[in-house]
């Protein structure tokens, strides 16, 4: 079934949130995260506070949007793209991989941000909660699923996967804390491939992603 193209209103509010995305990407990099407001980002994408309020709960938010832009929803496209015969643990472990790991100038630019802020950092960790919808909606269609909730159980692993797997690829200098337990700031270093971390978190889902795959063959 083909999706059909947006229509004008929501191509508008596209254009607003990416508009403010470039903007507060932008203004931290000249500034510095710290010295940019709300009202600032709102002023250089052309629009009001309140108008920013309606996309974004923080200044932290619109600058990680800048490296996680849409990514959930090319996670769950990616997935959905797959033919049947593959298996369905190494679509979503390779989906995953392929969008955070692969990254442009741009997101490389937000990210050399989130090393250095714990607000940036902690608002980048909480966008993996994103994942969950669209993978869940995609999973459902792959699985048959739609009057259970093995789908929207799995996604909700792979978020909690991913979460992890970055927590620990972004460690604080030291490794003083425990894992899942940040401090009040500090640099952060990331450590080792983020491909392996990933990989590593998804893997004990596959027994269940098999199992669920199993139930729709005839």
């Amino acid at each position: 079934m083909t999706t059909p193209p947006p229509g004008l209103r929501e191509r508008k509010k596209q254009a607003t949130r990416e508009a403010l995305r470039e903007a507060a990407l932008r203004l931290a990099v000249e500034r510095g995260p710290d010295q940019v407001r709300v009202e600032d980002i709102a002023e250089a994408a052309g629009v009001s506070p309140r108008t920013y309020n309606n996309y974004f709960a923080s200044r932290e938010q619109a600058i990680v949007s800048a490296v996680t832009a849409d990514r959930e929803a090319r996670i769950a496209a990616a997935v959905a793209a797959q033919p049947t015969g593959v298996r369905l643990a190494d679509a979503v472990t390779e989906a995953v991989v392929e969008q955070y790991t692969t990254t442009g100038e741009h997101e490389h630019r937000a990210l050399l941000l989130i090393t250095t802020r714990t607000a940036l950092r902690d608002a980048f960790l909480d966008t993996t909660a994103g994942i969950e919808p669209p993978l869940a909606t995609a999973l459902a269609e792959r699985l048959d699923d739609a009057g259970t909730h093995t789908a929207r159980v799995l996604a909700a692993g792979v978020a909690a996967a991913v979460r992890i797997a970055l927590e620990g690829w972004l460690q604080p200098t030291g490794n003083a804390e425990p894992a899942g337990s940040f401090g009040a700031g500090g640099l952060v270093v990331p450590s080792g491939s983020l491909s392996d971390e990933l990989r590593a978190a998804l893997a004990p889902l596959a027994p269940a992603f098999d199992a669920a795959e199993r139930r729709t063959q005839p």
